[in-house]
């Protein structure tokens, strides 16, 4: 891989020759080249920034020496290959670093970083960038840094660790934090029983047992137990399975709802027509109505995923605590685009739901219309009991499943 950097402290990336990235340049697993902007300046002080227009407080970074220092890296790594990088800009205005990115990058061939300073970059740069390479921007977290170079060190790192060869033990890349979603489960070494000051602090007992399928076991149960106490926005999408590992799940925004709107309509549309009747909530729901449920329900969408995040919307399901009831969790439109169908994502979507109920809830429920035998079928597989008589709504049936 290769990795241009364009920088006013070209100094600040001299961390990227310590460790294990150290070591891959070495090796030439990472080719890396740190680039002045002042070099790319032609005035006698080698200006990079200057007032912005309108007024306003700081300084923004000038489009000429950009220009200049983008044209001279593509000039200078351009390949067969990989004839322009993706250039990466950090700013606390761009898409989240995650995990699931630093896998998409680390597929890459080429990538060049723009390290921004003072207000950031003239927005002329970008246009002119995305006429010749991918743009993303990229943030470390809803925090503002003085300048990108952190940021650039962070993901470096992040991406560049991914790389074959760059970190010896690759199982160590499995079974660490924000893979599959959870976090890490807690580690031990010798000595098995520490004498602390006046205390005894031993290793769990299992982890001296001998019995594999009983440590995996143990693993798996604290790092969903770490991630529901440390990260519990993690916590419910990644206790679903299969179907969702390779999918983005993320509690719905206001955004969503358009979207959201059109997949029910989609989704209700057999159970429309198997009924005779129109006359169902997901479709007669209007825009407002679909975001206003956002505020009443804890809700997930599913998205392919994309580096701009704007990933097509696949699938959704919401939860509640019953108004009246806070032993009961309610589970409503459960949906899974039409053309994805039949493939499990459902019954992921359930356990998602179903994983997001608090401790105080000992049952759950779902409601499906009486027309909707494949529906019934799916949620008796997943432990429901039909309960008898009519539904919640007209035409529907209510099922019900004691939480373990």
């Amino acid at each position: 891989m290769r990795l241009d950097v364009v920088s006013i402290f070209p100094e600040y990336l001299a961390p990227l020759d310590l460790s294990l990235i150290g070591k891959a340049r070495r090796d030439g697993l990472l080719d890396l080249h740190v680039h002045d902007l002042r070099d790319f300046a032609h005035d006698r002080h080698r200006t990079v920034d200057d007032s912005p227009f309108g007024g306003g407080a700081g300084m923004v970074m000038k489009p000429e020496p950009w220009a200049g220092a983008l044209e001279h890296v593509v000039a200078t790594g351009a390949s067969d290959a990989a004839p322009v990088p993706h250039l990466l800009v950090p700013g606390p205005g761009g898409v989240p670093f995650t995990q699931a990115m630093a896998h998409e990058l680390a597929a890459e061939p080429w990538l060049a970083f723009a390290c921004g300073r003072y207000e950031g970059l003239d927005e002329r740069v970008y246009e002119h960038a995305a006429e010749r390479m991918r743009v993303t921007v990229v943030s470390l977290g809803d925090y503002v840094l003085n300048g990108g170079e952190v940021a650039v060190l962070a993901v470096v790192e992040a991406v560049a660790r991914l790389l074959p060869g760059v970190v010896g033990n690759a199982e160590s890349l499995v079974e660490e934090s924000h893979e599959g979603g959870l976090l890490e489960y807690p580690v031990y070494t010798r000595p098995a029983l520490w004498q602390d000051g006046g205390t005894t602090r031993e290793v769990p007992p299992v982890l001296l047992s001998g019995d594999h399928a009983a440590i995996a076991r143990w693993r798996h149960e604290q790092r969903v137990a770490r991630t529901v106490a440390r990260r519990p926005d993690l916590a419910a999408p990644a206790a679903a399975v299969g179907g969702l590992d390779h999918l983005d799940v993320r509690p719905a925004v206001p955004a969503d709802a358009p979207e959201l709107l059109v997949l029910q309509r989609a989704c209700w549309m057999q159970e429309g027509r198997i009924s005779g009747s129109w006359h169902i909530p997901p479709l007669e729901e209007s825009l407002e109505d679909v975001a206003r449920g956002l505020g009443e329900w804890t809700t997930w969408v599913v998205r392919v995923p994309s580096l701009d995040g704007s990933g097509r919307l696949v699938g959704s399901v919401r939860g509640r605590v019953r108004p009246d009831d806070p032993t009961v969790w309610e589970t409503g439109r459960l949906m899974v685009a039409p053309d994805l169908q039949g493939r499990g994502l459902g019954r992921d979507l359930l356990a998602l739901a179903e994983a997001g109920a608090p401790q105080s809830v000992s049952t759950y429920w779902i409601n499906t219309g009486r027309v909707s035998e494949a529906n019934i079928r799916r949620y008796k597989r997943a432990g429901y009991r039909l309960l008898p008589g009519e539904g919640s709504f007209p035409g529907t049936v209510d099922l019900t499943k004691r939480r373990r």
